[in-house]
């Protein structure tokens, strides 16, 4: 099936929650539009954004492609795990990287690996990138309670993973012995998440373990994820949403000090005078 004809307008920045939305539109090959919310500005918090999304946070999508019918409409879509679900509703007939409602259990087996990175995996690695390299103290309780709660997570992630990995070995086993020969299952190219393919699970959970040394988190105790990492920054999809709005840069660096102090103090800037705007208007 073609790509749809698609009118999005995609508002977002270059941060894990923002990443997830892009690669999924860039997954599903839609046409959409970017506007850079520009975070260090406060852009967020100004009203034309806030009646788009009223919690002042990104990313959000306004979908203005005509019904089949051809009518015009204007859908306002915020909170990435809504959004990502949305665009599969929408746009991902062919399930390419979701699965049909109530399917096999495919279907709730993504609702759980998505709100567990939703409620778990986000929120907690996004408090231990804070007290690791935003606080203006490091306080090393908070630094060491959040970087061990994202490895315990990551833990979850790597028995998942491996648990796919012989689920799938399993599977093209007798699938080979019935058929008489060698065989493999799905794409051939897994472990992944959920079933035998790339969903938006895993480019949810990807988006943050995509930063894990930002949080101070080395993944060689984690080997079949960081296998899983590297396997899906190859893919060309997500090379393209990484670089939305703006060219990805965290990696490259995270190769020198310099690099790190550069980036870090550029962004704990714009997070504490973010924190301080928030904390004198809810006093």
């Amino acid at each position: 099936m073609s790509a749809p004809e698609t009118d999005i307008s995609l508002y977002t920045s270059g941060t894990p929650n923002g990443q997830k939305i892009s690669i999924t539109l860039e997954e599903l090959s839609v046409k959409y539009e970017t506007t850079h919310v520009d975070i260090p500005k406060n852009v967020q918090k100004e009203d034309w954004y806030l009646k788009i999304n009223p919690n002042g946070r990104i990313p959000a999508i306004i979908d203005r492609t005509p019904t089949p019918e051809g009518k015009t409409r204007e859908k306002r879509v915020f909170e990435g795990q809504a959004i990502m679900l949305y665009l599969c509703q929408k746009y991902d007939k062919d399930y390419k990287i979701s699965f049909p409602f109530d399917s096999d259990n495919r279907y709730w087996e993504v609702m759980e690996w998505m709100t567990w990175m939703q409620s778990g995996l986000g929120p907690m690695q996004g408090q231990a990138n804070h007290f690791f390299r935003y606080a203006p103290e490091k306080i090393e309780y908070a630094i060491k309670r959040y970087q061990t709660e994202t490895k315990r997570l990551y833990k979850v992630l790597e028995d998942r993973l491996v648990e796919q990995k012989a689920a799938n070995k399993t599977a093209a086993g007798t699938k080979a012995s019935t058929a008489g020969g060698d065989a493999g299952i799905g794409n051939g190219d897994g472990p992944w998440i959920v079933g035998d393919k790339f969903t938006i699970a895993d480019i949810a959970c990807f988006s943050w373990v995509n930063w894990a040394e930002w949080a101070g988190i080395n993944l060689e105790p984690f080997p079949e994820v960081k296998k899983w990492v590297d396997k899906i920054n190859e893919r060309e999809a997500v090379k393209r949403g990484l670089d939305v709005p703006e060219p990805f840069k965290m990696k490259e660096k995270m190769k020198t000090k310099e690099g790190q102090e550069e980036y870090s103090k550029y962004h704990s800037s714009w997070v504490m005078k973010g924190q301080e705007n928030d904390q004198e208007k809810h006093k």
